[in-house]
């Protein structure tokens, strides 16, 4: 396996192959340095993109004729929808997001969500399914997307709920804080095992075993 997770704007994209399933990371815009995620089912084809963050200009090409039946939203913060529109035009997926979020996606952006989702809910790529995991907090409605892979382990896709060294920014907000911490405890570290890979809204990716020893640590330090 080549795959890193490593990725820089402008440059390739990493490719990771499962056996049911394609994983395509792509970093987009040099400010935000957003990652973006096509999922392709190898059995039927169908893709799902996970954020359509910016430059519909390097994710149409990625999307390729192939076409795309989903985009998932991971939340309502600006700079993970920048090019849903587009991408929405160009290929006439269908839009998901969390429940709480999808009135802000839907003003921001101009594209009406077409499903809100929470836990428990599922989004099909073909023959694969991703669990949908509500965690509030980062927004209210920001959702982690699931996929057991049934000939290997789970991989994760986190939004900006969970990063390699600490959970997402909650602006100063104590509250929410706590109840990201306990959300990404509770539904990610005390569910999933520790070879779980996740792939998260920006930077490098990682596995919840590589960061569990660090969750009393996030937790006192409150951010």
């Amino acid at each position: 396996m080549t795959y890193t997770g490593a990725v820089t704007v402008g440059g390739a994209p990493d490719v990771r192959e499962l056996s049911r399933l394609t994983i395509t990371k792509v970093a987009v815009d040099e400010q935000t340095s957003n990652n973006a995620y096509l999922l392709r089912c190898t059995d039927t084809g169908e893709q799902v993109l996970i954020d359509a963050a910016a430059t519909p200009e390097t994710l149409l090409p990625l999307i390729g004729d192939a076409g795309l039946t989903t985009v998932v939203t991971t939340h309502q913060h600006w700079d993970h929808h920048r090019a849903l529109a587009d991408v929405v035009a160009a290929t006439g997926a269908s839009v998901v997001a969390g429940e709480p979020d999808a009135d802000a996606i839907t003003e921001q952006t101009g594209t009406e969500v077409d499903r809100r989702v929470g836990d428990g809910d599922t989004v099909a790529v073909g023959s694969c399914q991703l669990e949908v995991i509500r965690i509030t907090g980062h927004t209210p409605g920001s959702i982690c997307l699931l996929y057991r892979d049934p000939d290997g382990h789970p991989h994760l896709f986190t939004g900006d709920s969970l990063f390699p060294g600490g959970v997402g920014a909650t602006f100063g907000d104590s509250a929410a804080f706590a109840t990201l911490i306990d959300d990404v405890e509770a539904k990610l570290f005390g569910i999933l095992p520790d070879d779980t890979w996740f792939y998260p809204g920006h930077g490098n990716d990682s596995t919840l075993g590589a960061e569990r020893a660090q969750l009393g640590e996030w937790r006192e330090r409150g951010w």
